[in-house]
This record gives structure tokens, C-alpha cells and sequence, in this order.
């Protein structure tokens, strides 16, 4: 149904888990995807990396390593969209937290996907499909979750940037939309998931189950494609129904 032939982007955080999976289901569609991580490859190496997918080494939060990059994939055949996936989380009570631990999940997590954004901007302006960025949120932009109060704070920081810059940008050949998804397995997510949160987790679902990284892939391929050309500065929940989970 979706047809990316021709396009070209940027994920960060893909070398498993959720970027992993929205870049296999993107090149599945046609497009070209650039994969940015810290390892510069698949963390399982059992892992067969479809045509179409690259995998970069790089750290996001190195703005000079980044550019070059940037620029690297864009002068070779322009680029089409940036999806700001990588993130990282700290699990402690917020009375026990360093302000500099604070101040790492936020630099990752909200400050290297707006200087990616501001970097990728002169490419994604003269995109000739028109520009997409994607912010991958969360379900902790919208819920308070105890132990992981500065991942909140990113994720709702996530939030507000994509509305900002989707107003902003909205004139210069942009749109800018975010993902905010439920609970689906990932190493992050078992960080802060003993088996009795899991059971929470699971209960606090209408589906009481956990999502799978393909369905978030089908939401991305969608928001790139020329079907969302009228769509921006919105946040997608894909969360088996729990933001709107009453009592």
C-alpha cells in the first residue's frame, strides 16, 4: 500500500529494538535508510540486514561528527526524512538522582534530536517528496511513571519540540510528527520491568498485550508517505489503548 521508492533518511537508535524494526519495514517499502547508533551495526548479530539499510557509527551528541554525516548522505542523493528515535533512560527515585544524570537522558533524549533537526533542515527543505521528521515519544509524555521522572520530562520535551517546529516549519517544505508508543519489548523497557510491573503494565491495557515493533514501522512508513502530506505537528499513539483507559 505504501510505496517509499526514491526516498532517503536518517534513524538514530537502530541498531535494535524499535529503530531496528521501523528501518527494516521502511526499506520494505523501497526507501533508502541510513541507521545511526553507537555501535554502527545490529547489537544481535544473528541480525540480516535487509537492501536498503546502512548502519553508521556515530554518537548523536557529537554535533561536528554529525554534520559531516548529514552531509555525507545528503550530497550523495538529497535526503527525505529524520527519525529521532535514540533515547536513553535512568531508573532511579528522583530524590536519588544526580543532576548530571538528569542532564544526560535530556541531552540525549531531547537536545541531540533538535540539533539533528536543525542540521537536517537545508536537506529536508528541498526534499522534492517533502521533508518529514519523526519523533519517536512515549507513553511517559502523556503518564506520570515513577522512577524514570527525567525520561518523563524528555518525552514530553519530545512533544512540545514537534508541535514548535511543526508550527515553524510548516512553510519550508516540512512536516513534523511524533510516535508516542505503548509498551513493546525492548531492551530499554526491560530496565524498568520486573514481573510485577508487567503485570501492571499489561493490566493497564484494554489489549493486555504487548505491542510489536513492525506495527510502530507501519505508522513511520505512513507519516513519510505522500498519504500524510496534510498531516503535521500530531502525536501518534500506538499503545493497544491505553491513553484512553479509563477506571
Amino acid at each position: 500500500m505504501i510505496d517509499l521508492q526514491g526516498y532517503r533518511g536518517i534513524i538514530t537508535g537502530a541498531s535494535s529494538g524499535i529503530g531496528l524494526a521501523i528501518s527494516e519495514v521502511l526499506a520494505g517499502c523501497g526507501a533508502q535508510v541510513f541507521c545511526i547508533s553507537r555501535t554502527g551495526k545490529p547489537k544481535d548479530s544473528h541480525t540480516v540486514v535487509p537492501q536498503g539499510v546502512t548502519h553508521i557509527a556515530a554518537d548523536i551528541c557529537d554535533t561536528d561528527q554529525m554534520k559531516s554525516i548529514i552531509d555525507r548522505i545528503a550530497e550523495d542523493g538529497g535526503l527525505d526524512f529524520l527519525i529521532n528515535n535514540a533515547g536513553i533512560t535512568i531508573k532511579k527515585r528522583a530524590e536519588t538522582m544526580s543532576f548530571d544524570e538528569f542532564a544526560q537522558v535530556q541531552q540525549v533524549n531531547v537536545c541531540a534530536p533538535f540539533n539533528l533537526s536543525v542540521l537536517c533542515f537545508p536537506y529536508l527543505s528541498a526534499s522534492k517528496h517533502t521533508g518529514r521528521i519523526i519523533n519517536i515519544s512515549s507513553m511517559a509524555a502523556h503518564l506520570g511513571f515513577s522512577q524514570v521522572v527525567p525520561y518523563s520530562a524528555s518525552k514530553s520535551g519530545i512533544a512540545g519540540l514537534t508541535r514548535g517546529l511543526a508550527v515553524e516549519w510548516a512553510q519550508n517544505n516540512i512536516t513534523v510528527n511524533s510516535i508516542a508508543p505503548g509498551w513493546f519489548p525492548t531492551e530499554m523497557t526491560k530496565q524498568v520491568m520486573d514481573e510485577e510491573r508487567k503485570r501492571l503494565i499489561l493490566n493497564r491495557m484494554p489489549m493486555h498485550a504487548f505491542g510489536e515493533a513492525k506495527d510502530l514501522g507501519a505508522m513511520a512508513a505512513f507519516l513519510l508517505s505522500e498519504h500524510a502530506r496534510y498531516i503535521t505537528g500530531v502525536d501518534y499513539a500506538v499503545d493497544g489503548g491505553a491513553l484512553a483507559y479509563g477506571f
